[in-house]
């Protein structure tokens, strides 16, 4: 398993490059049977004005590690996945270290999908708790 969760990191991680994930410095971190985690660093690149981590780069964020996570579910070669609806509620404030978003799969539908993405601190506090709704369209 171990491997191929190797794999899957290093794909999740490429498709990165030059994007707004790129920008915000995501990196994915571990997949499971259900789940994909990514990181975040929290900088003033991320900050709002007073210093702490902008709501914003969060549900950013949530919804690249949801719809990243759809991508891998999925067959990401044959659909292609978009956002259809996010949600946040943020319930603590952070300044600096790192935030963790675990995206888990809460409705697996053959052309929409709901995850549960948590965020969290490097000791585990909950920072943001998201909703995300994906859709899965063939390519054409």
């Amino acid at each position: 398993m171990d491997g191929y969760k190797d794999k899957i990191l290093k794909v999740c991680n490429a498709s990165s490059k030059n994007t707004m994930m790129e920008t915000l410095e995501i990196e994915y971190i571990d997949v499971g049977e259900n789940f994909l985690i990514a990181k975040m660093p929290v900088t003033p690149k991320v900050h709002q004005p007073d210093g702490v981590l902008h709501g914003g780069a969060s549900v950013a964020l949530a919804e690249s590690v949801g719809s990243m996570a759809s991508f891998v579910f999925l067959d990401g070669q044959k659909l292609f996945v978009r956002g259809l609806e996010i949600s946040a509620n943020h319930v603590k404030s952070i300044r600096e270290g790192f935030v963790y978003a675990k995206a888990t799969i809460v409705h697996k539908g053959r052309t929409t999908q709901l995850w549960h993405i948590r965020i969290t601190d490097d000791e585990d506090n909950l920072i943001s708790l998201c909703k995300l709704t994906t859709i899965s369209l063939p390519r054409t």
